[in-house]
Formats: structure tokens, C-alpha cells, sequence
């Protein structure tokens, strides 16, 4: 007993003194190695225009580390030359900011490009001008300077616009602005543009001009169409679907934020893009905050009918040389 005591001792000293020499020095030898950084996907979001608030969730996404958390590295890239879906299909980014109306001719030219969701619910955007224009029909542009950005798809609005009001297109003078400040060109150069109600309405508003606005929704329920959109390639639907996952699992985030906190959503968006107007930028989040979701289940989410209303109002104008297969244009599958 006394042996088997004075063992049981020895080993217990023994364990009690390696113990105290790998706390002390040698500590490399018992304790595990530090996991290595984990390595970031990365990945590119290239931006239908300038950044403003209809981005914000994009900006929130990046610099809240929602990106990051997804073990993704995103890259916000400003808007270059030619259509998003055409750069997208085309593997110049992974993922873009466009509108339905260019995805749905996006997929009668046989571009392989799908939306993967609705950034906002339902359209605000519209035909604006100052009141003393006199512009409050479309039957009114007639006679007007419309300032563009040189789209086809803006040529076939008016034109069926103007058809359902009885007003002649050919009356109307096409000036491609570009990016050309609407409220500079309104004073010397147009008489009316196609606006955002959430930014430039909103910055009217601010500068206190009144403008008449006619709102597509209103001329049709069928032009409630889904813009801006989030868009990818088919391939990368088919051959990176975790990665569409992540990237829309944390966008989702990013908007969700700024639903919850226009505020300090704006700051985090004239942070990143100090060039912007802060009180625009305020005042254009807190309108957006309840259009992002607006009456849908959740942020992004988009419906089939919305899809098949627009091609079949183009269609029917013959806007779009061929009708789509609305179910091929969008899904939902990779939303959170």
C-alpha cells in the first residue's frame, strides 16, 4: 500500500510540474495553433448609376461586415459603358443593379441573365416636370424636350404613352442628357425626364420645386414592374449557387437595416460616398424605407404575375418582338 501511495505521488508531482513548465514557456507545444484567417470569396456588384439610397443596402451589406461574415470580399463597382445585363451575361461582374423592363428584353435577345431580387416592391418612378411646363398628360409632351439617357426602352414608354392618349410621338424631341443633372437641365435644356420619385422627387421636394409627375403605376397597373432589380448570370446561378446565397443573405441584411434604421443607414451610405447631399440622402432613406419591403413577405421577393403583366403589356405594343417565359426571367430560390 505504501508503494502503490508513493507511485500515485511521484506521478501526480510529476504532472503537477510539466503543467507548470507549459504555462510558463512552453505553451507552443500544448496549446492548439491559431486558426489561420479564413480566406474571403470575392465577388463584384457593378451599379446601374451614380450610388444613391436605391443602394444603400449594398454599402450597409459592406460596411456592416455582413459580407464578410458570409465569407464574402464585395467589391461595389461604379456603372461603365454598355447595359448591365449585357456586362453581367458577359462576366464583367457577378452580380448587377438593372430594372425589369432591361431583363425582359434582356431575355427576348436571348442574354442569359435572371433577377434574384426586387431591391424595391413596387415602381416610383414616373415622367417629371416643372408645373410651369404645363405638362400633366402624356398627351402634353407633344411639342416638349424629353431628356434621356439614350435607352431604347425609353423611346417605347413615350411612344405608348402618348398612343393611349392619342398624342403623336414624333412630336416629341429626344435630348440624351446622360447623367446630366435633371434640375440644371430642366432650366435650359428639356422640359421633362423619367425620374426616381425616392431620389429626385425627394430633392425637389427639398429645393422646393414643384413638379407635375405621372407616375407609370397610374397610367397602368401593369407598369407596377419590379426597379431596380438585382441580377446575376445564368451561369453563375448554375455554377456558384452558395455563392449567390451568401451574397443575397447579407444584402438582405443591408436592406433590412436600412428599413430599420434609415437613418443611420444614410450616414453609413454619405460615409462611403461623401460626395452626396446628407439631407438628400436622409430624407430620399426614410421615404425608401417603406418601399424597399413594402407589402411583401420579405425584402427581395418577387412574383410571377408582376413579370407576365409587363412582357404582355410590351408585347401587346409590340415593344418586344417575341413574349417571354416570365418564369425563366427571375427566381427567388436563393433569397434567405
Amino acid at each position: 500500500m505504501k508503494k502503490a501511495f508513493l507511485v500515485l505521488f511521484t506521478l501526480a508531482v510529476a504532472a503537477a510540474l510539466l503543467g507548470g513548465c507549459s504555462s510558463k514557456g512552453g505553451g507552443d507545444k500544448t496549446t492548439p495553433a491559431a486558426e489561420a484567417p479564413k480566406e474571403l470569396t470575392k465577388a463584384t456588384v457593378l451599379l446601374d448609376w451614380t450610388p444613391n439610397t436605391n443602394h444603400t443596402g449594398l454599402y450597409v451589406a459592406r460596411d456592416k461586415g455582413y459580407y464578410k461574415e458570409e465569407g464574402l470580399d464585395v467589391e461595389i463597382v461604379g456603372p461603365m459603358e454598355g447595359s448591365v445585363a449585357q456586362l453581367i451575361a458577359a462576366g464583367k461582374a457577378d452580380f448587377g443593379v438593372s430594372y425589369q423592363e432591361e431583363v425582359t428584353n434582356a431575355r427576348v435577345a436571348g442574354i442569359p441573365v435572371k433577377a434574384i431580387a426586387a431591391i424595391i416592391q413596387h415602381n416610383t418612378s414616373g415622367f417629371a416636370s416643372p408645373v410651369e411646363k404645363g405638362i400633366k398628360t402624356p398627351k402634353d409632351f407633344e411639342g416638349k424636350k424629353y431628356g434621356g439617357w439614350g435607352s431604347p426602352m425609353e423611346e417605347a414608354m413615350l411612344k405608348a404613352l402618348m398612343e393611349k392618349h392619342g398624342a403623336d410621338f414624333r412630336k416629341v424631341q429626344m435630348v440624351n442628357i446622360g447623367s446630366a443633372d435633371f434640375f440644371t437641365s430642366v432650366k435650359k435644356d428639356i422640359d421633362f425626364a423619367w425620374i426616381y420619385w425616392g431620389w429626385t422627387g425627394i430633392e425637389a421636394e427639398l429645393r422646393g420645386m414643384k413638379l407635375n409627375f405621372i407616375k407609370l403605376v397610374d397610367e397602368d397597373p401593369a407598369l407596377d414592374y419590379y426597379t431596380p432589380v438585382l441580377i446575376a448570370s445564368e451561369k453563375t446561378l448554375t455554377e456558384k449557387p452558395e455563392l449567390v446565397k451568401k451574397f443575397l443573405a447579407a444584402t438582405s441584411r443591408g436592406y433590412q437595416f436600412a428599413i430599420a434604421r434609415p437613418e443611420e443607414a444614410a450616414n453609413i451610405l454619405t460615409s462611403a460616398v461623401p460626395e452626396l447631399n446628407k439631407d438628400l440622402v436622409l430624407a430620399s432613406q426614410k421615404y425608401l424605407a417603406k418601399e424597399y419591403q413594402a407589402d411583401a413577405p420579405r425584402w427581395g421577393e418577387m412574383k410571377a404575375s408582376v413579370w407576365k403583366k409587363y412582357a404582355d403589356w410590351m408585347y401587346e405594343r409590340k415593344l418586344i418582338e417575341k413574349n417571354i417565359d416570365p418564369e425563366a426571367a427571375f427566381t427567388n430560390e436563393f433569397l434567405p
